[in-house]
């Protein structure tokens, strides 16, 4: 691939107690809230964007890190280059007292702006409520952000914080427990159905970790766990590990495939026919 000139993604900005963020959104209908994966906003991850935008939703993508539309293949920029860019992202999540990259029993700071600009798209594209796709060190927020009612599907694409450099640590997730609290309230009161995927031998999202959500949330916790043979054995990153973007095979009958439509079912059930997925 090559960079993404953001042609067809409209952009803007979003303000929330002193914090300014650049937004890209694409289509029209309900909201859903499209957070990137280190090292921010690919070509591939707008070609989710685009996913869900074709489906009849408004796909709104904050800028939380990294240059929009930047392909860190090394065959676009070059390995040192790529290499470089790469890090820099990761040092902003990292050295950033928005993000709880090691913590346990905390959500980070930032979800309380990502809740802010859900409710103002709710506001702005209307419908029953709005969606949220988190990914890597994304993929919990998806999850805190659902204490807020108008969020009414949360996916979360291979959530990898806080970082399982330990067995406490694999299991659990980026989410205080208060707000875990409230997530189940809804899960048992309003039927809130919660989506997760990863693949089986992927580190950074350890099996206890989606042991720890099956406990918390019981049947209202759907995982999609794959084999690391059904990742794109093309994909830059050899490891198999994002499940919606770098390792998809967009081809009928693949099971990254069938994890796509289970999300973009998901979204198609909550928010555009307002009925049980």
């Amino acid at each position: 691939m090559a960079d993404h000139d953001l042609t067809g993604f409209t952009r803007g900005l979003f303000t929330h107690e002193g914090t300014t963020r650049r937004i890209l959104r694409r289509g029209e209908g309900p909201a859903v809230i499209v957070m990137a994966e280190i090292p921010g906003i690919t070509p591939k991850v707008l070609e989710f964007a685009e996913k869900v935008a074709a489906i009849g939703c408004t796909a709104v993508l904050p800028v939380l890190f990294g240059k929009p539309g930047y392909d860190p293949d090394p065959k676009a920029h070059g390995p040192v280059k790529s290499g470089l860019y790469a890090a820099s992202s990761l040092a902003k999540v990292c050295v950033s007292r928005e993000f709880t990259v090691l913590a346990t029993g905390r959500s980070s700071r930032v979800v309380g702006w990502l809740r802010a600009l859900a409710a103002h798209e709710h506001e702005r594209c209307g419908g029953p409520g709005v969606g949220a796709v988190g990914m890597c060190l994304t993929g919990g927020f998806a999850l805190a952000m659902a204490t807020d009612e108008r969020l009414l599907a949360p996916v979360l694409s291979q959530p990898s914080l806080p970082l399982a450099v330990n067995g406490r640590r694999a299991c659990t997730i980026d989410i205080s427990a208060d707000e875990l609290a409230v997530v189940k309230g809804r899960c048992e009161r309003d039927g809130l159905q919660v989506l997760g995927m990863r693949f089986r031998g992927d580190g950074l999202v350890p099996g206890d970790r989606f042991a720890f959500l099956r406990e918390q949330l019981g049947d209202a916790f759907t995982a999609v766990e794959l084999d690391d043979s059904d990742a794109n054995p093309d994909a830059m990153l050899k490891r198999a590990h994002s499940v919606l973007t770098e390792h998809l095979i967009d081809e009928p009958g693949q099971p990254t495939r069938a994890a796509l439509d289970d999300v973009l079912d998901l979204f198609r059930a909550r928010l555009l026919k307002g009925t049980p997925a």
